[in-house]
């Protein structure tokens, strides 16, 4: 497969997407602000933050706002997660107003306090209920259903197979592998070849439907790294967007061929303000600012000299103050 065809349109179900390379849904970053951003630069489909079915159930305010589409944000998908289908009847009403392209089912997630529920990567313990889940929510709505799902639970029951044959039993339109186990959560590294079985096993089992990949995705060459070893249909970027949107325009420029533009530290500070000022739209300048310290930090990640810049802007409150912490930083 060469270049000219690694970048192309995606169909999930009745949703055509322009392009393959998607920013991955992240607990605590993809909020309006950076899914704006990362469309500005460049973000073929965007995912919210996990939304819990159960709390939508409850009409929570602070679960409801996690639905919220960025004004940019043509198309998108809201990711849900639960322990069992106890609310899912309720949540799709409450859901259904916000016309997402996507629902998608998070059953990655390492994190504990959502694994001791039944959801997350706890699902991964029982095919059958994201099979019933896929089918309730594809009986409630014609929006499409997809699922994001890691290897197994650990390295002794790696079920990635099978759970993809069960969420294809109940009707996914799509299938989104994180290329490692549970007690992996986000150590090194992830293993593409299972990325790779999962888009076989579709082809040779006779389901179309497209085939994403998330893990080590952290420069803009991994993406083709990853089209090319894997043969799946589009990518997912995760941790590697934090702090550099810059990963999709460049992606794309080496999908065609081209060279990418180097990331100057005058794009990293026009990056971090149009950042902060979404923010600022979105919360407010003092929730915004403080928000904002842990983005600031990854954007300067790599970038020699910038103690003192941290050290000033994990104590901003405004975005004067950013701009004093960030006056001193000079572009090479």
């Amino acid at each position: 497969m060469n270049e000219q065809n690694l970048y192309h349109p995606v169909q999930i179900g009745s949703t055509s997407v322009a392009g393959n390379l998607f920013l991955a849904p992240l607990a605590g970053y993809t909020d309006i602000p950076f899914r704006s951003l990362c469309i500005e630069a460049g973000a073929d489909f965007t995912y919210t933050e996990m939304v819990s079915a159960e709390g939508l159930a409850r009409e929570g305010e602070k679960t409801l706002v996690l639905m919220d589409r960025a004004p940019n944000e043509d198309q998108y998908a809201i990711q849900l997660f639960m322990g069992n289908t106890d609310s899912l009847k309720a949540a799709i009403e409450q859901l259904r107003p916000y016309q997402p392209q996507v629902i998608d089912i998070n059953c990655g997630c390492p994190v504990p306090k959502v694994t001791k529920t039944g959801a997350g990567s706890a699902m991964m313990k029982n095919p059958k209920l994201i099979t019933e889940v896929v089918r309730i929510l594809t009986d409630l709505t014609d929006i499409p259903v997809t699922v994001k799902f890691r290897t197994g639970w650990d390295a002794q029951n790696e079920n990635f197979l099978a759970f993809a044959q069960a969420a294809l039993d109940g009707g996914a339109s799509a299938l989104t592998l994180h290329a490692r186990t549970r007690t992996q959560g986000y150590a090194p590294f992830a293993d593409w070849s299972k990325i790779t079985e999962l888009k076989r096993y579709c082809i040779e089992h006779h389901y179309s439907v497209p085939v994403f990949g998330s893990g080590d995705l952290f420069h803009a060459e991994d993406a083709k790294r990853m089209l090319e070893q894997t043969g799946i249909d589009g990518v997912m970027f995760a941790r590697g967007a934090i702090g550099n949107p810059f990963i999709f325009s460049q992606a794309k420029a080496i999908l065609a061929g081209n060279v990418p533009q180097p990331v100057t530290i005058a794009m990293r500070k026009h990056a971090i303000f149009r950042h902060l000022d979404l923010m600022i739209d979105t919360y407010g300048e003092k929730t915004a600012c403080t928000l904002m310290r842990k983005h600031t930090c990854s954007y300067l990640k790599g970038i020699p000299n910038t103690a003192t810049v941290k050290q000033a802007v994990v104590q901003a409150l405004s975005r004067e103050q950013y701009e004093e912490a960030l006056s001193q930083l000079v572009d090479l």
